[in-house]
């Protein structure tokens, strides 16, 4: 039985993706260096240091901080009254909401983000834990953010559904012990192979079949 939901934000809540692209893009060309979007294919999902380290090579820890602190500044002028969710997301949380599941944010976002996110959709509240980059400091594929989500919504990791779009979040998910979702909302449906449904919609009725809603 699903007890518990837990939602991926960017690329399953929210479209935020052309967002961090420019905020990327901003930040690699005052550095001197090109970002295209092959390049931001390849690394959307990743945490900053990743992305950072993947594009500039290796980077004292200290400026790996700054730099992410930068771009992530420049992400949230962007979407202030700009981002909107992803087609299907609200009706769906809402019929979660009826029917008493429990739901949480895990997110590889830092948590000024989702909480900014949240705020532009008008959906503060709505989720009982939110787990940020710095909660769960190994981020996807580790399975460590989804199982702090668990454990902050007293549940069983059997019990819970994760819903994401990106491989790494399908892998951790599945290293958690947990059923998944696969939304193909930003990746081709064969990249995420491994999930247990691979949807193109939040709105398709396999999706509210599979949540037992």
């Amino acid at each position: 039985m699903t007890k518990a939901v837990l939602w991926d934000m960017d690329g399953v809540l929210a479209d935020t993706a052309p967002f961090h692209f420019q905020a990327w893009r901003e930040l690699f060309q005052s550095l001197g260096r090109g970002f295209a979007d092959t390049d931001f294919r390849r690394t959307f999902g990743l945490r900053n240091d990743a992305i950072l380290r993947d594009i500039l090579g290796e980077l004292a820890p200290a400026e790996v901080e700054r730099l992410a602190r930068k771009k992530e500044g420049l992400y949230r002028e962007k979407i202030e009254g700009r981002v909107i969710a992803i087609p299907g997301a609200i009706d769906l949380l809402r019929c979660l909401q009826q029917r008493g599941k429990k739901m949480a944010i895990v997110s590889s976002a830092p948590g000024e983000n989702v909480r900014a996110v949240l705020h532009s959709l008008g959906l503060e509240g709505v989720f009982e834990a939110v787990v940020a980059e710095e909660d769960a400091p190994k981020g996807k594929p580790d399975p460590q953010g989804f199982l702090v989500a668990a454990e902050e919504l007293g549940v069983a990791a059997r019990e819970c559904v994760v819903i994401e779009d990106a491989p790494g979040g399908v892998e951790a998910a599945k290293r958690a012990g947990m059923r998944c979702i696969g939304l193909a909302t930003s990746r081709p449906r064969d990249a995420l192979a491994s999930a247990d449904l691979v949807a193109g919609s939040l709105g398709e009725v396999a999706v509210y079949s599979f949540l037992g809603v």
